[in-house]
């Protein structure tokens, strides 16, 4: 069985990292990161993507830590309500307790931290050499880079390739408030600005947390590049701090220290998923624009295919190819939904069309 090197320890890497270990193949898993480098922001996972994890995880634990949400409820930014929509089996769980969960089965040994990785090119037998900071060489079969968006292993690989950012940033942070969660029942409420291009979004964790959100299109809003917690506070004030109560009283009442700014990349035309031993999963492969909602499940998806695929061929191009073949086709519908709802929100309220759920289904 080849040996399996995986970049990057996010939600893709670890996951991959899940599947190769219940497989017992060989692998190792690289993050630059220091372990406990967690900010404060979550995940939405629609059915698909809870199957896929109950395929790696006590689904239990999960479960434990977020929450089911029974309703979108889609607000202006005075509170009052446009539509409703119930969501089936759709869950919302904070990134820190989906990462925690999924390191919990990757045996130490396995997993190295504060190690960044330089793609120096390939060997004439087509072989990634890949070096760490002290040029001591990675040697493995198959390199998996799941090292983000703007992954550098795929730029170093496709250099012609065109990344753009998109017309929407976010910040996504967490508050821990008992009193502001007892007044919030499970559901995703968003809150939108009538005139498009600003909407805030609140989700339940638990009986103490909530994780909110803010979008903002880029061109009229701006934040102090700094990024420094006082510079994030002073742009939530700005431009929330009129809003419904429950909106204002979130962004006083939430500390800025783990705030987390999502400066939002996509691809103009997807790259191949592979080149020679380089196989791409989750944000490396095919980033999402944060309105479709399904970032997760597509890395998980990614890794259980991907999987099955070098175990089932001999040939790791043979994998690598079906890997691509089958995955892409769904990604590239995501991508499509996400830029629809993308335009969408960049429109004054009024011009949205009504009943829009914040999910992209293929």
């Amino acid at each position: 069985m080849n040996t399996v090197a995986i970049i990057g320890a996010g939600v893709s890497g670890l996951s991959m990292a899940n599947y190769l270990e219940k497989n017992n193949i060989d692998y190792h898993l690289y993050e630059r990161r220091k372990k406990d480098d967690l900010k404060g922001h979550g995940f939405i996972l629609p059915k698909e993507g809870i199957e896929y994890l109950s395929n790696i995880i006590d689904i239990n634990e999960l479960y434990e830590r977020g929450s089911f949400l029974k309703k979108y409820i889609h607000y202006n930014h005075i509170g009052e309500i446009l539509s409703e929509k119930d969501l089936e089996d759709v869950f919302v769980v904070s990134r820190s307790s989906l990462i925690e969960i999924l390191s919990k089965n990757i045996p130490s040994d396995k997993i190295t931290y504060e190690k960044t990785l330089n793609l120096q090119g390939f060997s004439p037998e087509g072989k990634a050499e890949i070096q760490f900071d002290d040029r001591s060489v990675l040697d493995a079969d198959v390199i998996v880079a799941s090292d983000g968006s703007r992954s550098r292993i795929r730029r170093n690989i496709f250099e012609d390739e065109i990344m753009k950012a998109v017309l929407e940033n976010e910040v996504v942070n967490i508050i821990e408030n008992e009193e502001l969660a007892s007044q919030i029942e499970s559901n995703f409420l968003k809150f939108h600005h009538e005139n498009g291009g600003l909407t805030f979004g609140v989700l339940k964790l638990s009986s103490t947390k909530i994780l909110w959100y803010c979008q903002f299109d880029i061109t009229r809003f701006f934040i102090n590049e700094d990024y420094t917690p006082d510079c994030i506070r002073q742009f939530m004030m700005d431009h929330f701090g009129n809003w419904n109560p429950l909106v204002s009283s979130i962004i006083e009442g939430s500390s800025y220290e783990n705030a987390h700014i999502w400066r939002v990349y996509e691809l103009e035309k997807l790259n191949p998923f592979h080149y020679n031993n380089v196989v791409f999963i989750g944000d490396s492969a095919h980033p999402l624009i944060p309105f479709t909602s399904q970032g997760v499940t597509s890395a998980l998806k990614d890794s259980y295919i991907l999987t099955n695929l070098l175990m089932e061929e001999e040939n790791i191009q043979d994998a690598f190819i079906k890997y691509e073949n089958e995955r892409k086709p769904e990604i590239e519908t995501h991508i499509k939904n996400g830029r629809t709802l993308l335009d969408q929100f960049l429109l004054p309220l009024d011009q949205q069309p009504k009943n829009t759920l914040p999910i992209s289904y293929k």
